[in-house]
């Protein structure tokens, strides 16, 4: 092993009286990657914002030792920092959007390092962008290189955010969830690049709340809760034989074809009961029910007894196509039928680009199809008008991948809720009732009705996203990687309340992930896109252990696994 390039010793990080990170340590040597794991919370990336002195106003931040290759990093100014940040220390962050300058084509912002260290002339800052994008997965990379962030699905963000920190060669680089927002192909050719970076003599420090990710790409572990370290050690070791109670918890939160049919969290059971009706239309009874936790009884299969004749979604060839910045025609939907039968759910899955988000705006009746159509309760709903859609729109909602972009910021909780609940038929009178009576449903305290979304945490955004749209008792809900940006043990309480949204009130899911784990816990049936195409199609637990497609079964193998527990 070489010299630790970084050195860490009883790092402090403060906001006030909030202590942040209470006393965590560990080397960095090159070539080796050290992983932080833990809840949203729990000190992880101030940890390693602090390298690169980014912790924000109003912090303190104090250690025994914080060097980088022998340089004490607490005694930086600002001007200083500049010369380590992209130079020494590369950073690739989880919100590519917020990350990417919108207002900038992404050739030069990949190489806006390379311009800022070095004094490559033009032409060659150019020809390493395209180098770069081609080495992280980025398809067609003098298309994209010309492109604004936009123009770019999540996952080739995320891809071009990562060529952007790798531009001018790092000694140290801090990967900030680097896979969230990735399929899992594209996702393994990441890790294989970060792999190759790290293997070539970068030091890696790696924060994520993929503990599969973290199996592939850590040589050591370290298991954050409340800004201290509970565990700490080989990463083998770790996942296969935790000795915290902690740690257990997090590897029994991820969702696998193991855990069908059981609850992934803690939480306290909620009871969910269907709102009273409104004069806006008449409601039909559903089946009530209160979910217990997995230690009373276990969920119910996840299979009800379907109804053929009316699905609650049925859609038959939906196609639709878009033109390229280069003036060519991209099939982004191409000839979609499926069925979604009352209170199951489908997963979609497939890489970035596949046309999923495409067909879920289609699907809400956001985004016209060229061809095809799709029906609701089985009455038309694509194409209509949308004033011939208005009356039944609260019958099909959206649950998103960045709920707070959805949200007005003017607003705070009790106002988000509301303008759904106005929207219902609610009288002013009786909305903050049962706004709050909501939100205990999904397990959430009546006095965040007070907050903004701003100064909620990831996985109390997603919950308040999903009371407002319970709001307006949908019979569908869209779910477009609800759960892609939270951590295991947060994603297994928002996976256990949707479930409990499908046997309490007979929901139905349309389930858009690029978690194939995901998938496999919550749905019933699977397609597969690629291109714009269903490549294949059944039954989850069929298409993922005997998958008949190439494609399939590529997606298949590049899954990310853990250790077998001892």
């Amino acid at each position: 092993m070489s010299a630790p390039l970084v050195r860490v010793r009883d790092l402090r990080v403060s906001f006030g009286d909030t202590v942040a990170v209470d006393g965590v340590g560990f080397d960095l040597e090159p070539g080796r990657c050290v992983a932080l794991v833990g809840e949203s919370g729990s000190g992880k990336s101030v940890t390693g914002r602090s390298l690169l002195g980014l912790v924000g106003p109003g912090s303190r931040v104090e250690a025994e030792e914080l060097t980088l290759d022998g340089t004490d990093l607490l005694g930086l100014g600002e001007h200083a920092w500049r010369r380590v940040r992209g130079a020494d220390v590369g950073l690739v962050l989880q919100d590519a959007l917020v990350s990417l300058d919108p207002f900038v084509r992404i050739g030069p912002q990949v190489t806006d390092a390379v311009r800022v260290h070095t004094h490559a002339a033009r032409g060659d800052r150019r020809e390493r962008a395209l180098e770069l994008l081609a080495d992280v997965g980025v398809p067609e990379p003098e298309l994209r290189a010309a492109q604004y962030p936009h123009e770019l699905s999540g996952g080739l963000r995320q891809r071009a955010l990562i060529a952007s920190a790798l531009a001018a060669g790092p000694r140290v680089l801090i990967a900030d969830e680097p896979t969230t927002a990735l399929d899992v192909t594209v996702q393994r050719q990441v890790l294989h690049l970060l792999r190759r970076v790290r293997d070539e003599g970068t030091a890696l420090l790696l924060v994520s709340h993929d503990l599969a990710v973290v199996a592939d790409l850590a040589d050591e572990i370290l298991v954050l809760k409340d800004g201290q370290v509970v565990e700490r050690g080989e990463a083998s070791r770790v996942l296969s034989a935790p000795s915290a109670a902690y740690t257990r918890r997090l590897i029994d939160a991820i969702p696998s074809e193991r855990s069908r049919g059981e609850r992934l969290s803690q939480a306290a059971p909620v009871r969910l009961e269907r709102p009273a009706p409104t004069p806006r239309r008449s409601v039909a009874p559903r089946r009530l029910g209160v979910i217990r936790s997995r230690a009373e009884t276990p969920v119910p299969p996840a299979s009800p007894t379907r109804d053929p004749l009316t699905p609650a979604l049925r859609v038959t060839g939906v196609t639709k196509t878009y033109r390229r910045p280069d003036g060519g025609r991209l099939l982004a939907v191409d000839d979609i039928s499926f069925t979604l039968p009352r209170g199951t759910s489908l997963g979609v899955v497939g890489e970035s680009g596949s046309g999923k988000s495409t067909l879920a705006g289609i699907v809400l009746g956001l985004t016209a199809a060229d061809t095809g159509t799709v029906e609701l309760d089985g009455e038309p709903w694509v194409p209509a008008t949308e004033r011939a859609r208005r009356a039944r729109r609260h019958r099909i909602q959206v649950i998103s991948q960045d709920p707070l972009g959805s949200f007005d910021p003017r607003h705070d909780v009790e106002a988000v809720v509301s303008e759904a609940l106005g929207a219902a038929g609610v009288a002013r009178r009786d909305r903050r009732e049962r706004a709050g009576a909501l939100l205990q449903q999904v397990g959430l305290d009546t006095a965040l009705l007070s907050r903004h979304p701003l100064s909620l945490s990831g996985g109390q955004r997603q919950r308040v996203a999903i009371v407002r749209a319970l709001a307006v008792d949908p019979e569908v809900l869209v779910c477009d990687e609800p759960v892609s940006a939270l951590d295991v043990s947060v994603q297994a309480q928002v996976l256990d309340l949707l479930s409990d949204l499908r046997v309490g009130l007979g929901i139905s899911l349309l389930f858009i992930s690029h978690d194939l784990g995901v998938v496999r816990h919550v749905a019933d049936d699977v397609v597969v896109m690629r291109a714009g195409r269903i490549v294949e199609s059944g039954a989850v637990d069929d298409v993922f252990d005997d998958p008949r497609h190439p494609y399939t079964r590529e997606l298949v193998r590049a899954i990310p696994t853990l250790p077998t527990r001892s």
